[in-house]
């Protein structure tokens, strides 16, 4: 693998792990695709740092689990927003 790939993939994998980020948060922090993230982040640690490549997969399920959770904020938030503007 090529030098540059593994330093991104090692800097997105470190980035998700200290930050408990998602894959969305992670590829905007980085300004790149969320697509080229998750490709990185699931695939390629594995054979670069297997024991990276754990934490990662630890806080992309955390997440995962959590996302209906922060869905329905997010549309809570939205239809609080709208009826202070119908007010």
């Amino acid at each position: 693998m090529f030098e540059y790939l593994e330093d991104r993939v090692a800097a997105f994998a470190r980035y998700i792990v200290e930050n408990n980020t998602t894959v969305r948060q992670t590829a905007a922090h980085f300004g790149i695709s969320k697509s080229t993230v998750h490709k990185d982040v699931t695939e390629r640690i594995t054979m670069l740092n297997p024991p990276l490549a754990e934490a990662v997969r630890g806080v992309l399920e955390k997440n995962k689990a959590e996302r209906h959770i922060r869905g329905g904020q997010a549309t809570k938030e939205k239809y609080r927003i709208l009826q202070n503007y119908i007010v």
